[in-house]
């Protein structure tokens, strides 16, 4: 697998990631209807315009391509609301390679990227019952940060929550099994 710069040609391929994980990742969580209305062709004109606008190391979007295409992607960027705080906007990857550690490579090389652009803190927003996901950033060293804002996503009334973390220092993994010592 290879993690690099996504280019304005690559759009397609991010928008399905897109759908395909939403409707994966987000069944029974978002309501149906709109997850069954998601269409990569209506999203890949966003895509386009993301890529294309991006200003590498502050703000960009990364692929993780195999020989197989592109199997997901990263977008980050400044946070709207505080200075030298970095966003990560989106990562998402397809169902079939969840597990595969696409996703902890993609956030590596994200986080690495926005360590070069000197931002100090990053933050992302996760919906509170994505379990899968909350544990993933959690493993990671994020932490939730008390923030919670209200998402009506597909009309339904969804918590999400903010996550932070420090850039620049290496976090240790969090173990969700305690280690046991060797006798």
């Amino acid at each position: 697998m290879r993690i690099r710069q996504a280019r304005p040609d690559d759009a397609s391929a991010v928008a399905g990631v897109y759908v395909h994980s939403w409707q994966a990742a987000f069944a029974g969580v978002v309501p149906q209807h709109y997850l069954d209305a998601m269409n990569p062709g209506r999203d890949e004109p966003n895509w386009t315009t993301r890529i294309a606008k991006t200003r590498w190391p502050s703000s960009g979007v990364l692929v993780a391509e195999t020989e197989a295409g592109i199997v997901g992607f990263t977008s980050f960027g400044p946070a709207q609301q505080e200075t030298s705080v970095a966003e990560i906007g989106t990562l998402y990857a397809m169902p079939e390679v969840w597990g595969a550690g696409v996703g902890r490579q993609l956030m590596s090389a994200a986080l690495t990227a926005l360590g070069r652009a000197d931002y100090a803190h990053a933050t992302l927003w996760v919906l509170e019952d994505n379990e899968r996901a909350r544990r993933f950033y959690e493993a990671a060293g994020w932490r939730a940060d008390g923030t919670a804002v209200e998402d009506t996503t597909g009309g339904a009334s969804l918590n999400k929550l903010r996550y932070r973390r420090v850039l620049g220092v290496v976090q240790e993994p969090v173990s969700p099994i305690p280690r046991v010592p060797a006798r």
